[in-house]
């Protein structure tokens, strides 16, 4: 079989081609894997009724937990979206809760993201913005409040810019940069 070399580099062209498409697919089935959608059958609701970004929300349960239903942190955190029980009674309290739910159930799935999406749009509400909620949800509303009102840390009184706890900057970091992993590989707008 003779190929002429317009024939070679048209078929050259076309093996490169699916080689990056099959490269391209690969990664980012390697991606989702690494990002996963778990839960998505309880997270996609509960984002819908508390109208939060999913990809907001399943960037806090992959930092929090891992997707872990059982996770626990040394402080007493539990479950995928890490709620801690100083944390798990104010949620009560401001859902007006008197279902009879106990820390204990945040080991439930769906318990453990219907409270975790509400705390997430509480503290949207309060503080207006995901970095100064993040900052909250993970050292504390008092803290939060008083970074506010420091300019070292926020010069316009309204956003946190400069966190000055190492652990929560890199925690604010981290659920940001899965955030936005989250949106280039799925569509929630379906």
């Amino acid at each position: 079989m003779v190929i002429r070399k317009g024939g070679a580099l048209l078929l050259a062209a076309i093996l490169l081609i699916s080689g990056i498409f099959g490269l391209t697919k690969a990664m980012r089935y390697f991606y989702q894997k690494a990002y996963p959608l778990g839960y998505e059958q309880l997270v996609l609701p509960a984002c819908e009724e508390q109208e939060l970004e999913p990809s907001f929300v399943f960037a806090v349960i992959r930092t929090e937990s891992s997707f872990r239903p059982q996770a626990q942190s040394s402080v007493g955190a539990r479950g995928l979206m890490q709620i801690t029980e100083e944390t798990f009674q104010w949620i009560q309290f401001r859902m007006e809760d008197e279902s009879g739910v106990d820390y204990d159930d945040l080991f439930d799935e769906k318990t453990n993201i219907q409270y975790g999406t509400f705390l997430l749009r509480t503290l949207l509400d309060e503080f207006g913005s995901e970095t100064n909620a993040l900052c909250a949800y993970h050292a504390g509303w008092g803290n939060t409040k008083k970074w506010l009102q420091n300019e070292e840390y926020a010069p316009d009184g309204q956003n946190i810019e400069n966190i000055p706890f190492g652990d929560t900057g890199r925690y604010v970091k981290k659920v940001l940069e899965t955030k936005k992993m989250y949106e280039k590989l799925y569509d929630f707008s379906a």
